[in-house]
């Protein structure tokens, strides 16, 4: 599968690079794509990891630093939203 690099292909790459790391789930709603039932299914869940996933699909051959920092914000991203939640849950446990 031979894809342009992300840089020429996105009108504003650095604005949906942030948005993707930073709002995941809103960014990938306004960008859309033809989506099946599994992406549905990483954007409920996952959805640093779906980026990820579609990064490393269509970008490798071109960009593997970006697909690598997507890797990372995925396990980071995913990750922190993990124990943030685990620990405002306990804290509203604590609270009530």
């Amino acid at each position: 599968m031979n894809h342009a690099d992300f840089w020429s292909s996105h009108a504003y790459p650095l604005l949906l690079l942030f948005g993707l790391a930073v709002f995941p789930r809103l960014t990938l709603l306004i960008v859309g794509g033809p989506f099946s039932w599994l992406h549905w299914l990483g954007w409920l869940v996952t959805p640093h990891l779906l980026v990820a996933i579609l990064a490393t699909t269509h970008y490798w051959d071109t960009d593997p630093l970006l697909c690598v920092v997507a890797w990372f914000f995925a396990f980071a991203g995913t990750g922190g939203e993990g124990h943030t939640a685990r620990r405002l849950r306990r804290r509203r446990r604590r609270d009530a």
